[in-house]
């Protein structure tokens, strides 16, 4: 489990926003249902589709990838990974509230599982997330990337 995840029903950590402002993050169970969420509470988490991109100096390609089928052990969520000796992708959905909370969860992974995972010390160099919605309509109009087949880490 990612830390700061609950087992169910969420806990919160901290992220700010443009302003310095404080705003819980949210993580959440999977399996839980969000439909028809109180118009006087917080918004209903939704789900996004998370594509990280990181690359580094030139690592062992076995070590590259036991590093990422560690990760995917070890946080499930991850859909799917690809991977050269100098560069990896990461796809996976992510529930979250708004897009600020499901790319601030996202540019914590790489660093906060880098000792655990013993993920090479590259950096992240993209970043994309967009709403369950948006990535069934780029599938359905041949645009973007195709649903993640077979699930797993795989070289480029």
């Amino acid at each position: 489990m990612r830390p700061g995840a609950a087992a169910r029903g969420g806990s919160s950590s901290r992220a700010f926003g443009p302003a310095g402002e404080g705003r819980a993050l949210t993580s959440v169970a999977a399996g839980e249902t969000y439909e028809g969420g109180q118009a006087d509470g917080p918004p209903a988490p939704r789900l996004w589709h998370v594509t990280l991109s990181v690359s580094g100096a030139e690592a062992p390609l076995k070590d590259v990838r036991r590093a990422l089928e560690q990760l995917a052990h070890d946080h499930p969520f991850l859909l799917t990974s690809r991977y050269a000796n100098d560069h990896a992708e990461i796809r996976y959905w992510e529930e979250a509230r708004d897009l600020h909370d499901a790319a601030a969860v996202a540019l914590r992974l790489w660093g906060e599982h880098r000792q655990s995972a013993k993920l090479p010390p590259w950096e992240i160099v993209g970043l994309e997330v967009i709403d369950r919605d948006t990535y069934h309509q780029r599938i359905a109009e041949g645009h973007g990337p195709l649903p993640a087949s077979p699930v797993g880490v795989h070289p480029f």
